[in-house]
């Protein structure tokens, strides 16, 4: 049962008030009911959102608690003024700030996808993106030559999830091949890959979470057991031991932990915004 209602509210997109709202409450044990408002970008709106926060806040008991991203001065001050939960402005809190210390006027641009159309690096995120579907699973060997990396693992360790995070978060053109029984017989890689060696990175996980993940999808399932899964994951690691890759284990990891890490690895520069 959550205790409080979070309001994201955004004349964008609200995804950068939602991102830096939940990892400042990610500090707290308590389980908030979350409520994304985007596309405030009127005053007739702005009245809309506060009549909505203090209907919550009088139903709760408690102060919603409000966080913003809204660039127009004059859609901020109807909240400002008339909302009745903890509002934070975090557009408040630090541009303004900077202006003052920087001596420069913030362009007050409304979301980070303003522009889109122009943006060279838009498009080299959708091509990466189209890259790694087509590349997801071992589904095409075809221009590996172009990949920035190329995950490796037993099946159900995380591959899919790290390569479209990798590609929609940093543009990287991932593909992932699953590790399978005719590999281990061969001890050896897929040998389309070989040739690609230094863009590999192996992703590994306890063979007792494996089996869970697995059982969720095909339950008492050979492929599902704990002695398969110890099997797959113990000839996997060998491999790569053999073969000299870079890996980690997904087993207690974050995605974006997964990936933090891939790049410091692969493409450190791409850890720059």
């Amino acid at each position: 049962m959550h205790t409080r209602t979070v309001f994201f509210i955004s004349d964008g997109t609200g995804i950068t008030a939602e991102t830096f709202g939940n990892a400042i409450l990610a500090q707290f044990e308590f389980k908030p009911r979350h409520l994304r408002l985007p596309f405030i970008d009127s005053v007739d709106k702005a009245h809309q959102v506060v009549r909505q926060v203090n209907h919550t806040a009088e139903v709760e008991g408690n102060k919603p608690l409000v966080f913003t991203t809204l660039v127009n001065r004059e859609i901020l001050q109807v909240i400002e003024q008339g909302c009745k939960g903890m509002l934070l402005d975090m557009f408040g809190t630090f541009v303004r700030p900077l202006e003052v210390e920087l001596g420069i006027t913030s362009n007050h641009r409304i979301g980070r996808f303003s522009d889109v159309s122009k943006s060279k690096a838009y498009h080299d995120r959708i091509e990466a993106i189209n890259f790694s579907l087509a590349h997801d699973d071992g589904q095409s060997n075809r221009d590996l030559e172009s990949a920035d990396v190329i995950l490796v693992g037993v099946s159900r360790s995380g591959k899919t999830p790290t390569s479209l995070y990798l590609a929609m978060q940093y543009g990287l053109k991932a593909a992932n091949y699953p590790l399978i029984p005719e590999d281990f017989d061969r001890q050896q890689l897929p040998g389309a890959l070989v040739p690609h060696r230094a863009k590999i990175f192996g992703l590994t996980i306890q063979p007792e979470r494996l089996a869970e993940i697995r059982n969720e999808r095909r339950p008492n399932s050979r492929y599902a057991s704990l002695e398969n899964c110890r099997m797959e994951v113990a000839e996997a690691e060998a491999m790569m031991r053999r073969a000299g890759i870079r890996w980690l284990s997904t087993t207690t990891k974050s995605i974006e932990e997964i990936a933090t890490t891939i790049l410091q690895e692969i493409r450190p520069e791409r850890l720059e915004y």
